[in-house]
């Protein structure tokens, strides 16, 4: 009769654990070494002012309706050095782009119609890398970020107003009150000198008359 143990024996080295499962204390160098990289955003130079989750809508002028861009995060971002803020947001997941435009001072934001936590704005949009004319509509998960959204826009369009306009229109008002005052001066002087012209006429016409008046001297 045969023996079985050679299958006895079989078996217990299939059961046996893998020797590469054993701790040699070998260290393997990788393949490839990678490198950190420094992935930039754009917004190194940039400070955040604003920044609140909401979603974002834009209006399709061709099939007249409103479309979503995505949900994340919008973002009003000031500049370190020129102090110029841009509306940025991305998608959540993707960090795809959906609005990228400046705020600027003619920009105005308005409430929903229908919704209280929603509003909308018109701007040159650069998000899909050129410029268009879009119409936004942003909606946030309550009435009190969206009241916050619309006050701190409007004050960036407001405070977004060159400084160089202000300072000219001042200096205008400046030169216009400095006329004004010129030809006021001028005024009053003119008439100063014909009252005193007058007033040196008339004393020398009493003068005459009260020499003419006077009796001739007898000798």
């Amino acid at each position: 009769m045969a023996s079985k143990e050679p299958e006895h024996e079989h078996r217990e080295d299939q059961e046996a654990p893998a020797a590469e499962d054993e701790d040699t204390g070998a260290q393997v160098a990788p393949i490839v070494k990678l490198e950190e990289v420094a992935v930039s955003t754009g917004e190194e130079n940039e400070d955040p002012i604003l920044d609140l989750k909401s979603k974002l809508y834009r209006f399709d002028k061709e099939g007249n309706q409103w479309k979503e861009r995505g949900a994340g995060t919008v973002k009003l971002l000031k500049h370190k050095e020129t102090g110029k803020v841009r509306l940025v947001m991305r998608q959540s997941k993707t960090l795809k782009i959906c609005a990228n435009h400046l705020v600027l001072p003619t920009m105005t934001v308005q409430e929903h119609a229908g919704n209280d936590k929603s509003c909308l704005w018109h701007a040159s949009d650069y998000a899909d890398g050129e410029l268009k004319d879009e119409l936004f509509c942003i909606r946030f998960a309550s009435v009190e970020n969206c009241k916050t959204f619309m006050q701190m826009f409007q004050e960036v369009a407001e405070s977004q107003k060159p400084k160089e306009e202000n300072k000219d229109a001042s200096d205008a008002a400046g030169q216009l009150e400095k006329l004004s005052f010129q030809e006021k001066a001028g005024e009053e002087k003119a008439v100063a000198k014909k009252e005193e012209k007058e007033t040196k006429v008339d004393t020398e016409k009493a003068d005459t008359e009260k020499k003419d008046g006077e009796p001739a001297s007898s000798t």
